[in-house]
């Protein structure tokens, strides 16, 4: 039986984690919302099903934390497709209308990174063809992010878990459907 490789650094979990996004995008036009984690066993991969609504959007979130919990993740970037908000030409910015609606929005890839030495945050802003295809990801003119908040923040538990916490999360995935060896695969093999 082969060693699980070290831990990597939350930095090289998002270049992995661009990687994929870069791949997605290439290969399908779109990036699912993914979990990429680390942990004591080697790197952990998980897709929902689906993201068709508020409550399955909370479920991904809780499901991402239970995994971190029951393998002990020691990084996790949550990748997911938005649409961000930007100040309109005069500096305001209106709160009361929802990004996928407002005129001056922009198509980003979000990746949000978390260990427990801190949290980074890296968005790939979208460049499409005249046709509408993916052509490439554009740099991000703006401040770096300071905090997270939300539903897909603060998905490492505060403090590594117990082997009783890891084996309670265990017990709840499996009842879930959701499997370790799913979790294990390698996206980039395909």
């Amino acid at each position: 039986m082969s060693k699980p490789p070290p831990p990597q650094s939350l930095d090289a979990l998002l270049a992995r984690a661009e990687d994929f996004a870069l791949f997605s995008m290439r290969s399908g036009g779109k990036v699912p919302p993914t979990l990429l984690a680390d942990t004591p066993g080697g790197p952990l991969f998980f897709v929902p099903s689906t993201l068709r609504d508020e409550r399955a959007k909370d479920n991904f979130a809780n499901t991402a934390r239970l995994i971190c919990v029951a393998h002990a993740a020691t990084a996790a970037v949550m990748i997911l497709e938005a649409w961000m908000k930007l100040a309109s030409p005069d500096g305001t910015l209106d709160l009361s209308v929802p990004p996928s609606e407002s005129l001056h929005r922009k198509e980003v890839v979000m990746l949000t990174g978390e260990s427990r030495s801190g949290c980074k945050q890296k968005i790939l802003p979208i460049i499409r063809t005249g046709a509408g295809g993916f052509f490439g990801f554009g740099e991000f003119e703006g401040p770096d992010a300071t905090s997270f908040q939300g539903r897909f923040a603060q998905i490492l538990p505060p403090k590594p878990p117990s082997p009783e916490m890891q084996s309670k999360a265990r017990a709840v995935l499996a009842a879930m459907g959701v499997a370790a060896e799913a979790l294990r695969r390698d996206w980039s093999g395909n």
